[in-house]
């Protein structure tokens, strides 16, 4: 399994983002999203099970952000709205070897490339 990630882009603060992971061979497992900033270590944003049923998110973005997977597609999806400056980042998707949701960088497997998002003030 690959990973894609797309739907970067420079927004203005109080915009909205939809950031895509695309998972070339399918995918059955759950699926998180991850951010790195400048100078900063990569962070949890969001996961969802497999096939979807559970969703858990970093407080920084609750309520804000909402993950979602169209599993014809094998694609999931990051909405993200009332972006912040503070959410500038390289957002990564990644797959990690189990269906069930978790916040743990270490449990996810496979990564994908990283799709730059940038938020002005």
């Amino acid at each position: 399994v690959q990973l894609q990630a797309s739907g970067g882009g420079l927004v203005q603060a109080g915009g909205s983002l939809r950031l895509s992971c695309a998972a070339s061979g399918g995918s059955t497992f759950a699926t998180g999203w991850f951010r790195q900033a400048p100078g900063k270590e990569r962070e949890f944003v969001a996961t969802i099970s497999w096939p979807g049923r559970r969703t858990y998110y970093a407080s920084s973005v609750k309520g804000r952000f909402t993950i979602s997977r169209d599993n014809v597609k094998s694609t999931v999806y990051l909405q993200m709205n009332n972006l912040k400056p503070e959410d500038t980042a390289v957002y990564y998707c990644a797959i990690r070897g189990s269906q069930s949701v978790s916040d743990e960088l270490s449990e996810y497997s496979i990564w994908g490339r990283g799709t730059l998002v940038t938020v002005s003030s």
